[in-house]
């Protein structure tokens, strides 16, 4: 496996995850989106998996502070231009991405490389 977390250090579904995963000694990159953004090829990756609207956290205080429920916006260049709009934690091996705390896929994931 070849696992990324991007996450915040501030948020608890991140910080779940980075559990998960040490609790099964798997490594992987931990990368906080408050330092260092997602690249635009990074999320591109992650988009061939999961959606822009996925992605977005309608709970941010950047989606509220830019109203954007009240405009058409392009997702992805937003995303990549305000690090905070991106709901956490992305977790991405190769190919495939989660949005979210979703340890039943990891375990599918950790399952298909043990075969």
């Amino acid at each position: 496996m070849n696992l990324q977390i991007f996450g915040r250090k501030n948020c608890s579904d991140s910080k779940k995850a980075e559990m998960f995963f040490k609790e099964r000694r798997i490594p992987f990159q931990l990368i906080n989106l408050a330092e260092k953004p997602m690249s635009k090829g990074e999320l591109q990756s992650v988009l061939r998996t999961v959606t822009a609207d996925e992605l977005v956290d309608t709970e941010s205080k950047v989606y509220k502070e830019k109203q954007l429920a009240y405009l058409q916006f392009d997702k992805i260049d937003y995303l990549i231009q305000y690090p905070g709009l991106m709901k956490s934690p992305v977790v991405r091996d190769r190919n495939r991405s989660t949005v979210g705390y979703k340890p039943e896929v990891w375990k599918q994931w950790i399952a298909e490389e043990k075969k």
